[in-house]
């Protein structure tokens, strides 16, 4: 049994809370916010459970802790948990530069102790079946990954749109392709934010030539958008994450003509076939997520999604940072290289 606290007891550690509360392995959740008003507020539905305003006061209450403050704060308050011999998870993304995310990971396996990082959607079922999908070749040749994840709000206090939201388009890219890219180069502008991008566009680009992903995250949209379209040779995938059918696979697709067809016809044909819709299963990405953590500090196996996970996302974000400084593609190994100094500056 799992003794769990929670660091950030706001509008996501809320969750964490209460889907702590449901899982198995779990034998006490604890609460930990500087804000009263937030723990008061907890305290209400979870009166039983401990409240502290700090880590270093919660520490010997705890095994594990799942850290959902800031993402400024991340490394800070995971070090402190790690150093005390405790197994952590961190919210997405684990660290805002390649040097810090680096830095967890080594710190997590000098102490003996799992870090997980919360990519939640590589835990959501919809998430598998695109994954299926695409690797195992019912879409063809993919071609191109195309993401979106817009929304009006919430806007951050301490980090772009970036570093906020494509985090999670980051993992699902790598997850279902299963190839990390070689290269990004990153568009954005601030519009209502005096200091931070709120809206953003990334090209990833990849080892084979053919084959690209592109990302577009917004704070300022009118729309709620949460969807992953892959393209292939032969079919075609939407993930629509606040659909009521979550994945659609379409037959569609162009047929190239041969040599010998005659130069007055069209240069291809369209191919329109059947929809479908395949099951997916209802669970909850959060739980399955936590579930995974407990079970992984009960056992001392890897998570799914361990420091090299979150390190290689961070990595994407901080080349598309440099690819914004510098209004050209960035190299994941020229981010990788100049980690160390970008913080040291």
């Amino acid at each position: 049994m799992v003794r769990v606290g929670v660091v950030g007891c706001g509008y996501w550690g809320s969750k964490h809370v209460r889907v702590l509360h449901a899982t198995e392995g779990v034998d006490a959740v604890v609460m930990i916010d500087p804000v009263e008003d937030r723990l008061r507020s907890l305290a209400r539905s979870y009166p039983a459970d401990l409240r502290f305003g700090s880590v270093g006061e919660a520490l010997e209450h705890v095994d594990a802790l799942v850290v959902a403050t800031p993402p400024t704060t991340h490394v800070a308050v995971a070090l402190e948990a790690i150093r005390a011999g405790r197994h952590v998870l961190v919210e997405k993304p684990l660290a805002t530069t390649v040097a810090d995310a680096d830095r967890l990971d080594r710190a997590a396996a000098d102490a003996g102790v799992t870090l997980m990082v919360g990519h939640t959607f590589e835990y959501n079922p919809a998430v598998w079946k695109l994954r299926d999908l695409v690797r195992g070749g019912e879409l063809g040749e993919v071609y191109y990954l195309d993401s979106a994840r817009l929304n009006l709000g919430l806007y951050q206090r301490d980090v772009n749109v970036i570093y906020d939201l494509a985090p999670h388009d980051v993992s699902i890219v790598n997850y279902v392709l299963g190839v990390a890219p070689v290269a990004v180069q990153a568009w954005a502008s601030h519009h209502a934010h005096h200091q931070f991008e709120d809206v953003a566009y990334l090209r990833l680009f990849y080892a084979d030539r053919d084959l690209s992903a592109n990302i577009h995250v917004s704070w300022l949209d009118p729309a709620k958008v949460r969807r992953v379209v892959a393209v292939g040779s032969a079919k075609m995938a939407v993930y629509d994450d606040i659909a009521e059918e979550r994945i659609r696979v379409l037959d569609k697709g162009i047929t190239l003509p041969s040599e010998d067809d005659s130069r007055t016809q069209p240069p291809m044909s369209y191919r329109y076939g059947d929809i479908v819709a395949p099951f997916v299963a209802p669970d909850e990405p959060l739980g399955v997520q936590d579930r995974h953590f407990v079970e992984c500090v009960a056992t001392g196996a890897v998570p799914l999604t361990d420091g090299a996970s979150g390190l290689a996302v961070v990595a994407v974000l901080e080349a598309a940072q440099i690819s914004l400084d510098r209004g050209r593609p960035v190299r994941i190994e020229e981010a990788m290289a100049e980690g160390p100094a970008r913080v040291a500056a």
